[in-house]
Formats: C-alpha cells, sequence, structure tokens
C-alpha cells in the first residue's frame, strides 16, 4: 500500500522556517554524516513520486540554482516523478517529470498513487500542502527531524489540528544532533 508521508526537519518549537523564509538556521546545526545518513536512505528508497507546494518548489531552484544545473535535482531527488501544487505559472525543470497542478490534491491523489510504482507519496516542504492532504484523509505518515533551534516565529509544521485520537507515536531516536520521530497518523475521521 502507498503511504503518504510528511518527511521534514522543523524546530524545536515547531517551524519549518524562518520569519524570513529562509532555511539557514538548519544547515548551520553540526551535521554528522554517518549518524544522519541511515534515517534518510531508508526514507527516500520507499519514494516513489512527491508532491511539493510552489513555495517549497521555487525555495530549491533559487536556493539550488537548479535551472542552471538541472543535474542537481535529479542528485537529490533522481528520477521520481514531483507534481507541484500551484495556482502560478512556475518554471519547469529541462529533463525533470515536474507536473504542474491547481486543485485540491484528491484531484491528483490517484495520478500520483499510480506513478509511485508501489512505493510511497512523499509530501515535500511547506506545511499548508500537508495540511490539504490531511484534510482530505490522504495522510498516513509525519516524520520528523526536530533540529535543536528555536526560531520564535516562522512557517509552522503543520497549520492544521490533527488529534491525538488520530495520531500515535511509532517511535523517536536520536540521529546525531537530531530526533527522528516517527508519527502514524490514521485516516479515520474519528
Amino acid at each position: 500500500m502507498v503511504r503518504t508521508q510528511y518527511y521534514t526537519a522543523t524546530s524545536a518549537d515547531g517551524f519549518i522556517a524562518d520569519a524570513d523564509n529562509s532555511l539557514d538556521w538548519l544547515f548551520e546545526v553540526p551535521h554528522d554524516d554517518d549518524a544522519d545518513a541511515g534515517g534518510w536512505d531508508e526514507f527516500i528508497a520507499g519514494v516513489g513520486v512527491m508532491a511539493m507546494g510552489s513555495t517549497t518548489y521555487e525555495w530549491v531552484l533559487e536556493h539550488d540554482q537548479i535551472l542552471a544545473d538541472p543535474a542537481k535535482w535529479k542528485s537529490y531527488y533522481d528520477e521520481r516523478p514531483c507534481w507541484v501544487f500551484t495556482h502560478r505559472e512556475l518554471p519547469p525543470i529541462p529533463g525533470v517529470d515536474i507536473r504542474f497542478v491547481s486543485g485540491p490534491v484528491e484531484s491528483s491523489y490517484d495520478d500520483m498513487v499510480a506513478a509511485s510504482d508501489g512505493r510511497n507519496l512523499w509530501v515535500v516542504g511547506g506545511g499548508d500542502l500537508v495540511g490539504q492532504f490531511d484534510d482530505a484523509r490522504l495522510l498516513d505518515e509525519i516524520i520528523l527531524n526536530l533540529t535543536p533551534v528555536f526560531l520564535g516565529s516562522g512557517a509552522p509544521l503543520l497549520p492544521r489540528r490533527i488529534t491525538s485520537s488520530r495520531v500515535r507515536l511509532r517511535s523517536a531516536y536520536a540521529e546525531g544532533q537530531r530526533v527522528r520521530i516517527t508519527f502514524d497518523v490514521s485516516r479515520d475521521p474519528s
């Protein structure tokens, strides 16, 4: 069964970007490749397709200069197709399977699952898009990489309420300077 996963880094006080929409804070945290790599490698191997909001897409394009060097995208995400949810016209990345869509996530969900090759769907980046997947009861898992920094304000991890009756802690463990926390999310509305 294809699982819809929200995998992201978060500050200890629940923000995924600072007040200036920057992720610089994330890259300032000491990073131990040996301690951190195992969880990421296992996660990304299970991903067959991605869903991304326009803000995240634009951040990746700008931060990594992807349009000047499209090979960088593939070095991060391989050949996985990516649905970008947007109401604006955005530049495609040459040679990359990017599908721009607008409208509710459930309108594209079956197409994403069909393209996943039986692997999982990763909701990349912003909490609002994740909230839309949860609103449609299509979210199965939240994987947080809690980072030891307090931002005080910024883009919230998830601007929706998901009650404890639907969320169950599966695991929590330290990976270098981060704590990886995995929650299962029930699609049942009760």
